[in-house]
């Protein structure tokens, strides 16, 4: 399946919702509209579809086609189900972005380092400390490592712009699987280093395992957010077992 016209459908679509192109609860056209539309298979409409499904878009309904659940927030939102770079979030949030590379170095994990990430000891890793900013407010401190191995050539300018750009174009990685965990955390001398808190005395972390489509560990990184600004958003569905 070309990869271009599937981003290509998947994006106007989620534009369109996004737009209010199609209304909150509206069904969408039909599958045979959606080939005819964009000149392609029924694999492809469905693989997009799909997509908009896991990001909490659309729910199709067996027998009546596909609704568009979307509903917008005034609060910039993150995905927690999905793996969107910052870039992609700003974007979809519509959110002018901008990043400043803290800290770029070359480390080799220790003891330490590897508790905290899951990278084994002795692994060569790139350390990035970066803060992210919308609409010109420094919102947001992230603590990067990625393996070595399979990011060669990351620099501080790559990291001002877009890592996952980088790896994905150049490096020629398949981003598949990220393992996530959401904490409250007080506040330490670097967040208020960095970041307006105003009068909070905690942070929203997001810290997360990124892994390829072969189940290599590139990335382990801390996401740590002030938490008035942001609502974190996951879709979840109920598996339906029989049972007593």
């Amino acid at each position: 399946m070309p990869k271009a016209k599937y981003d290509h459908i998947y994006k106007d679509l989620k534009e369109k919702i996004e737009t209010e192109f199609y209304a909150y609860q509206q069904m969408l056209p039909s599958e045979n509209a959606f080939v005819k539309e964009y000149g392609c298979s029924r694999n492809t409409v469905r693989r997009a579809l799909a997509e908009l499904t896991a990001e909490g878009y659309v729910q199709p309904m067996h027998g009546k086609g596909v609704r568009n659940i979307f509903q917008p927030v005034e609060q910039t939102a993150f995905t927690v189900g999905g793996i969107e770079s910052f870039k992609e979030s700003a974007a979809r949030n519509k959110k002018t972005p901008f990043t400043r590379v803290l800290q770029f170095a070359e480390v080799t994990a220790d003891e330490k380092i590897e508790r905290r990430t899951g990278f084994k000891s002795g692994t060569e890793l790139y350390y990035i400390q970066r803060l992210r900013s919308l609409d010109g407010k420094p919102l947001i401190l992230d603590h990067n490592y990625f393996l070595k191995e399979l990011t060669e050539g990351l620099t501080p300018e790559i990291a001002a712009s877009s890592v996952y750009e980088y790896l994905e174009n150049v490096c020629g990685i398949t981003i598949s699987t990220s393992k996530r965990t959401l904490t409250v955390e007080h506040v330490t001398q670097v967040d208020e280093t960095y970041i307006d808190l105003k009068d909070y005395n905690c942070m929203a972390v997001i810290s997360s395992q990124t892994f390829d489509d072969n189940g290599i560990q590139f990335e382990y990184t801390q996401s740590r957010h002030r938490p008035d600004y942001f609502l974190f958003q996951d879709v979840a569905t109920r598996n339906h077992r029989s049972g007593t």
